[in-house]
C-alpha cells in the first residue's frame, strides 16, 4: 500500500484547492471501486472494507501532510516578516 500512498500523494499538489483535491479521491475511490469490481468481490468480502479503510486512510495521511506543508510555511513566512520588522526597528 506503500506505492499507492505515494502514487496518491504525486497526483496531489499542496497548492491545490480542496476541490481539486477532492476530485482527485474521487478519481482513486472510483479506481479502487472499477478494480473491486473486476476482480469480482462478494459484498461481504472483508477485503472490500480493508480496501476502502485503506483509501480513506490514505486520504487523510495526505491531507494531514498538506496542513503541515501549509502550517510550516505559514511559520516561515511570519518568522521572516518578524526578522525584517526586527531588523527595520534596529535601523
Amino acid at each position: 500500500m506503500s506505492d499507492f500512498s505515494d502514487l496518491v500523494a504525486q497526483a496531489i499538489k499542496p497548492s491545490m484547492n480542496r476541490a481539486e483535491r477532492e476530485a482527485v479521491y474521487t478519481v482513486v475511490r472510483q479506481a479502487v471501486r472499477r478494480l473491486q469490481e473486476r476482480e469480482a468481490m462478494a459484498d461481504d468480502d472483508p477485503r472490500l472494507a480493508i480496501q476502502h479503510h485503506l483509501v480513506e486512510e490514505t486520504v487523510r495521511d495526505v491531507e494531514a501532510e498538506i496542513a503541515r506543508f501549509e502550517a510550516l510555511r505559514k511559520l516561515d513566512a511570519a518568522l521572516a516578516a518578524q526578522t525584517e520588522a526586527h531588523q527595520a526597528a534596529r535601523r
